[in-house]
């Protein structure tokens, strides 16, 4: 006897085979049903072997032939209109002799009986159960996003979204790198995050389902020591451009105000910067009036 690939192996164990199968990465599992096997006296007996298999949704069962005028048909024997050549339609082998294989995938979960259309009365049927496949849950942090930097200290709710596609989740634990910052039960998701001093910061958070899978998905963020703003290199270009530099953190957001009486406490937003580098430089083409005063800020944190 031949294994049908390296991931198959069985042995005689009287006049019955002992089967095991491995799945590879990426697809279902392939399990083996010997049909009207062979015992050791030589005997033909009109059997599947083994009788009753059990696989998961998206496994295949791969009939080999070991007899003579054998089939593997769906349905089940002794229900009327199920077999005596009325099959029940979800696969169908025909009448064949070894050496023959017939393979089926099974897509969904159920209980599925079978016979052999020749030898049905003689008690030649068979029992496929097919289990569903546990998904596990969907989670995703929406708050801070991967990357984002902060000024130190920094504050902020830790955030996250979760479901899950074939049952409930049961709660969503977050951590900072491998400490625990608490486990939450039901929606919003949510843990305060307080007064991180300047480093980068690693964030997770898990979700369990009820039937205990887990997902998992991670930040990074960055908090910084907030520099100094110095305003620098103040240039006019005639007749209304005015430029200068001013010094930054990268990734710190910072708004540029103009104002034209100091006295009047009035300023007017001209942009909102997420600095990508320093100096950042700021260019006002509109810069016609007569005087003109310019402040630049820093944001607090989101």
């Amino acid at each position: 006897m031949h294994a049908m690939g390296k991931c198959f192996h069985w042995i005689w164990i009287g006049a019955s085979v002992a089967i095991s199968a491995c799945a590879l990465p990426g697809f279902g599992a392939t399990v083996t049903v010997f049909v009207g096997n062979t015992n050791l006296s030589g005997l033909a007996a009109d059997v599947f072997v083994p009788p009753s298999t059990n696989i998961s949704v998206n496994d295949q069962v791969v009939w080999v032939w070991e007899g003579l005028n054998h089939s593997t048909t769906s349905g089940t024997n002794g229900a009327a209109g199920d077999d005596n050549g009325v099959p029940s339609g979800l696969w169908g082998s025909g009448v064949n002799n070894r050496p023959h294989s017939f393979t089926n995938t099974f897509t969904s979960p159920g209980n599925f009986s079978y016979y052999c259309q020749i030898h049905f009365s003689f008690g030649m049927t068979g029992l496929i159960s097919v289990a569903a496949v546990e998904l596990p849950p969907n989670i995703s942090i929406t708050n801070p996003t991967d990357g984002a930097t902060f000024s130190a200290p920094a504050s902020f709710t830790l955030a996250a979204t979760a479901s899950d596609p074939d049952g409930t989740v049961t709660n969503v634990q977050f951590f900072q790198g491998a400490t625990s910052l608490g486990n939450v039960a039901s929606s919003p998701y949510t843990t305060p995050v307080n007064n991180l001093a300047a480093a980068d910061y690693t964030f997770s958070a898990v979700a369990t389902d009820n039937g205990g899978l887990t997902a998992t998905n991670a930040v990074t963020i960055h908090v910084v020591t907030p520099i100094a703003i110095v305003l620098s290199s103040p240039r006019f270009l005639p007749p209304a451009d005015f430029q200068f530099n001013y010094t930054a953190n990268t990734g710190l957001t910072y708004i540029i105000q103009r104002s034209s009486n100091l006295s009047s406490g009035t300023w007017t937003t001209m942009s909102t910067n997420v600095a990508g580098g320093s100096p950042v430089l700021f260019d006002d083409p509109t810069a016609s009036g007569n005087p003109g005063f310019y402040r630049v800020g820093l944001l607090p944190n989101p």
